[in-house]
């Protein structure tokens, strides 16, 4: 996937049920330019500490040379809900409108709008969140700022729903809104479980092969003039996770024959394409114990798992760790690895 893309957004419609046309700002623009003088309080005087309002402009005169502008960001496209004193608040959650930005975009370019929606649709909650619950988080927020974690490594909880929330959290919503606590975040996190990060990894993962097969002019090749194989490379690597006895049981670790190193392990290998390092297909398992997975049966396991991704026209490079050939049952033809 790529990152450098930063095309600006058109501002986040209200929801599936608006209506395309009253959603979308004329134009690209993502600023608006509104007199100073015309900006008033829509009850009537300035609101006080708590009544939360937007300010609304009072008509549209022309600007003017030397006139006092305020510059207004696009947060959100929102329905209104007027409060019987005239406070102007915004429908819906602020949840509707959180993306991830050039990430989501190119998501979306990838696979068609509305991913993580959709596999947010189709999550069920367990343990403390259960139901469709739309509290302080729902789960399509919860994928996205699970994702968001991957490109903020040092950041904790709180930091990444700051970013991921950013000005929408200043708009006075329909019902107050603050950015969830780190707290409520680990809950729904758990709550959601892993089986939509894999839904959404097992789709993207195929989207960004074929982005590098069809469109990579940098693409690593081996072999003669119109026989060209694209490369890829197959290593192995092991994860620190917290020091747990669930997740000692679960993973073990490596290093020592009575599993008494100072963390467990993940062992995890992954299949990239070298001339982007993009990696194409993961799969994981226990490093140490009497689970443990070896590099060569996580590669039979990735085979089954991921037949799409070792096509005819690769040529896979792996260390003398693993067998000297492999059959991939779903390859038709079967992928050649050296």
């Amino acid at each position: 996937m790529k990152f450098y893309r930063a095309a600006p957004l058109n501002a986040i419609p209200a929801g599936q049920d608006s209506p395309a046309d009253d959603a979308r700002l004329p134009g690209s623009s993502l600023v608006i330019a509104i007199r100073a003088a015309d900006l008033v309080s829509p009850c009537g005087r300035f609101p006080a500490g708590g009544e939360r309002t937007a300010l609304v402009a009072a008509g549209t005169p022309k600007i003017r040379t030397g006139d006092q502008v305020v510059f207004v960001k696009v947060v959100a496209v929102a329905p209104a809900v007027v409060r019987r004193d005239g406070r102007v608040q915004a429908g819906g959650h602020p949840a509707d409108h959180a993306r991830l930005g050039a990430i989501e975009q190119q998501l979306d370019d990838l696979l068609g709008p509305g991913l993580i929606d959709e596999i947010a649709g189709r999550a069920t909650l367990t343990g403390k969140v259960e139901g469709k619950a739309r509290r302080a988080m729902t789960a399509a927020l919860t994928i996205r700022a699970t994702v968001l974690m991957a490109l903020m490594p040092d950041a904790g909880y709180g930091e990444v729903m700051a970013a991921l929330l950013g000005d929408l959290v200043l708009v006075p919503w329909q019902h107050p809104y603050q950015v969830p606590t780190p707290k409520v975040m680990s809950t729904w996190r758990a709550a959601l479980g892993p089986a939509p990060l894999t839904a959404l990894q097992e789709r993207l993962l195929p989207a960004v092969g074929a982005e590098h097969r069809d469109h990579d002019y940098r693409a690593v090749l081996a072999g003669e003039p119109g026989h060209e194989l694209r490369l890829g490379s197959i290593d192995g690597s092991v994860t620190r996770v917290p020091d747990t006895p669930a997740n000692r049981e679960a993973f073990g670790s490596t290093g020592t024959a009575d599993d008494s190193a100072p963390y467990p392990q993940v062992r995890d290998l992954l299949a990239g394409d070298a001339s982007t390092r993009g990696t194409m297909a993961v799969v994981s398992g226990p490093s140490g114990g009497p689970k443990a997975e070896g590099e060569q049966a996580l590669l039979d396991t990735m085979l089954t798992r991921y037949p799409g991704v070792f096509t005819a026209d690769r040529l896979w490079v792996l260390d003398r760790n693993f067998h000297a050939l492999t059959a991939c049952p779903g390859c038709s033809p079967p992928a050649l690895m050296c």
